[in-house]
């Protein structure tokens, strides 16, 4: 009697009950992730973009204050100049994320972030001094890194790079 040979094989074959239970499971993994994608709360983005502007706020005020101060201090220039350029830098990569998240309308128009301007005169501010802009660092620096903790992914790492960067201003730039 001949005998007969079959193939070989390279592993256990997959059932047809294996099947169905894998395809079940894919299908109830993906419905999951599409009905928790869908209970996400816009509320929570808003708050976070609300910090981001008071984040940007600070960061302005800090950058006008340090451009003042270098009439008064002249030869703290260079120091203050790099504070300027860098919270002024700091301003516009907050600014520039709150457009993100804000997105654009229909017509490819992005919404404003900034209040209109005012037409009421006010008297300037005089120039705060070194001891007046150590203060404004530290408390962008403490708001900064509160945000941060608050805050997610990108915006979390942005506020708290951004505390970094007040602390090396206060440590070291302008000791």
């Amino acid at each position: 009697m001949p005998t007969v040979s079959r193939p070989p094989t390279s592993g256990p074959a997959v059932s047809r009950r294996t099947a169905l239970r894998f395809a079940a499971a894919s299908a109830f993994g993906v419905a999951s992730v599409a009905l928790l994608a869908g209970c996400a709360d816009d509320a929570d983005s808003d708050t976070e973009v609300d910090s981001l502007v008071e984040q940007s706020r600070l960061a302005r005020r800090d950058a006008a204050g340090a451009a003042a101060t270098i009439a008064l201090l002249p030869d703290r220039g260079a120091a203050l100049e790099l504070v300027r350029a860098q919270r002024a830098a700091h301003a516009d990569a907050l600014d520039a994320e709150i457009a993100r998240a804000a997105g654009t309308y229909l017509d490819g128009t992005a919404p404003t972030t900034s209040a209109p301007p005012s037409t009421t005169p006010t008297a300037p501010a005089p120039p705060p001094g070194l001891d007046q802009l150590r203060a404004f660092l530290a408390e962008s620096q403490r708001s900064a890194a509160d945000s941060a903790r608050a805050l997610t992914a990108y915006r979390a790492g942005l506020c708290a790079s951004i505390s970094a960067a007040c602390g090396t201003y206060l440590a070291v730039v302008l000791p």
